[in-house]
């Protein structure tokens, strides 16, 4: 059966309170649009690069205001509201990238901490570890829900294929991939990397973003989508500032899209070998 999806944009600050309240006036708007799953950023509850500062304004799972916000919303609008993910306080001192799926009686049904950690020195002076001060997750899951079954990302993620791959093959029709992805590797890259994951798997990909300039300085691409299986941008948002987008997902195209394309089943396994300079098999021509 066919359901309304939301990709909620925000331009996140470093108070989570003011965060929590800013998700709480778009999530609303788009349950009011008639989105029954509703999608929010990653990081949807604080960013902010000053660590000493960011570790004081963590909380753990049980205490996070935005976990609890997210299970409110939830539950007085009847819908699968999705934080993308948010910073929790761990036991250990570190801290998760963690998303959270809540039903309609605001029950976490799914929790995702992100596998691959954002450790890069970008060209223009930008350099992130995320591995530093995050611990990062080593389970992927493909959640069964009444409308869909759905795989779940975040952000970098999206630059391994086989995370999707595996959860293609599980039986995924909807991959989510709330992201923050910065101006500079959004420009080059993201779109065509949702598109790709989306055409290569023959399903849906949802996509909330962070967008614009943020307090703690950085910024952020912005441009949330949602994609059919066929790879066609099915609704999109601007570069920078808040937005609301929403598409109506119909989870028969992915059998559609496999049927014309089979690639799934059609996958093979292989050998590869590293030749050294040699030229196999023969004498050049």
């Amino acid at each position: 059966m066919s359901f309304k999806a939301a990709a909620v944009q925000m331009c996140t600050g470093v108070d989570p309170v003011k965060n929590a309240a800013a998700m709480a006036r778009l999530v609303r708007e788009a349950a009011g649009q008639g989105a029954t799953y509703v999608q929010t950023p990653e990081m949807t509850g604080m960013l902010q690069r000053d660590r000493t500062a960011a570790r004081a304004a963590l909380a753990d799972e049980a205490h996070d205001i935005i976990v609890k916000t997210g299970s409110q919303l939830a539950r007085d609008l009847g819908i699968h509201m999705h934080v993308g993910s948010t910073a929790i306080a761990l036991a250990d001192g570190k801290i998760a990238n963690r998303g959270f799926l809540f039903g309609p009686d605001g029950r976490i049904l799914n929790r995702y901490d992100k596998i691959h950690m954002f450790d890069v020195d970008l060209d223009n002076g930008e350099s992130w570890r995320e591995s530093a001060a995050y611990t990062a997750g080593s389970e992927a899951r493909v959640l069964s829900l009444p409308f869909a079954e759905m795989g779940f990302a975040i952000c970098y993620d999206v630059r391994f294929p086989a995370l999707f791959r595996a959860q293609a093959v599980a039986g995924a029709e909807v991959m989510t991939v709330p992201a923050a992805f910065t101006k500079q590797t959004g420009e080059a890259h993201w779109e065509i990397l949702l598109r790709a994951r989306a055409i290569e798997n023959g399903v849906f990909v949802i996509a909330a973003a962070q967008a614009g300039r943020h307090e703690d300085g950085r910024e952020t691409f912005g441009h949330s989508m949602i994609i059919d299986p066929w790879g066609t941008v099915l609704a999109s948002a601007g570069a920078t500032g808040e937005a609301v987008i929403v598409a109506e997902i119909d989870p028969s195209a992915v059998k559609a899209a496999h049927d014309k394309i089979p690639n799934l089943r059609n996958g093979r396994e292989f050998s590869v070998e590293k030749v050294a300079g040699a030229i196999a098999g023969g004498v050049a021509a």
